[in-house]
């Protein structure tokens, strides 16, 4: 299976962030632009079902295309200094493979694009949740109600 990679290169600015931290609304923001990206991914996998040996896509995990987009915490600025836990390379974990495939070499299978479609939408559901919270808990500190 194929991934793409969810954010255009330099998209992932640090704007809004302390350090490695993100302010939670800045997060929920960027998780419900990576959803909808997913989303249409996943869409286009379904509607190429039938299409001949096409194979199925998805977006690089969302923690994983998150880490890769935001600046390392830890410098080593001099020789005595321990050494920053590095992350691990974008091909560090194994992608989903696909197991199987029709006769004609698609492998896209409904059941389990299905299942990524609910999925994603259970976690927007949460990320919309998330932003209306803080949303909310900011109008509260500002003195404004609705």
């Amino acid at each position: 299976m194929q991934r793409l990679m969810p954010f255009p290169s330099g998209s992932m600015s640090n704007a809004g962030a302390a350090g490695r931290g993100l302010a939670p609304l800045d997060l929920a923001a960027r998780r419900l632009g990576w959803l909808d990206r997913r989303q249409v991914v996943l869409a286009q996998n379904i509607a190429n079902a039938d299409t001949p040996d096409y194979r199925p896509h998805d977006l690089t995990p969302f923690a994983r295309a998150l880490a890769a987009a935001t600046p390392p915490g830890l410098a080593r600025t001099a020789p005595g200094h321990l050494a920053g836990g590095g992350r691990a390379g974008p091909g560090a974990t194994a992608d989903r493979s696909v197991a199987e495939a029709v006769p004609d070499g698609n492998a896209v299978s409904l059941d389990r694009e299905a299942v990524r479609m609910a999925e994603t939408d259970t976690a927007h559901a949460l990320a919309m949740a998330v932003h209306r919270s803080f949303t909310g808990l900011y109008r509260l500190a500002l003195g404004r109600q609705g």
